[in-house]
């Protein structure tokens, strides 16, 4: 199963998230968004727009790979994958 690791600011939002174990048996980078959703409903809207399209300051990474595809989230996620997910944070 694939490892998912997430930044201290989206366990900030989904607090759950922390307690839980993020191991997923998912085939692509949407089958992991939709597994984490399953799990922490509200989650997919957080880091996908309407149209399931990562948000723009949303990166995922697999393993040391940014994902390439961003709007359909087609790319692979092997079983001994890391799945980074991160939101960038700005401010003044």
């Amino acid at each position: 199963m694939a490892r998912v690791e997430l930044t201290r600011h989206l366990y900030e939002y989904f607090p759950k998230l922390s307690e839980i174990d993020l191991e997923v048996d998912a085939p692509d980078v949407a089958g992991v968004i939709a597994e984490l959703e399953r799990r922490m409903p509200g989650f997919a809207f957080y880091v996908c727009d309407e149209a399931g399209r990562l948000r723009q300051h949303v990166n995922i990474f697999v393993g040391d790979d940014m994902i390439a595809d961003r709007r359909s989230l087609t790319d692979t996620v092997q079983a001994t994958t890391r799945v980074l997910i991160m939101q960038a944070l700005s401010g003044g």
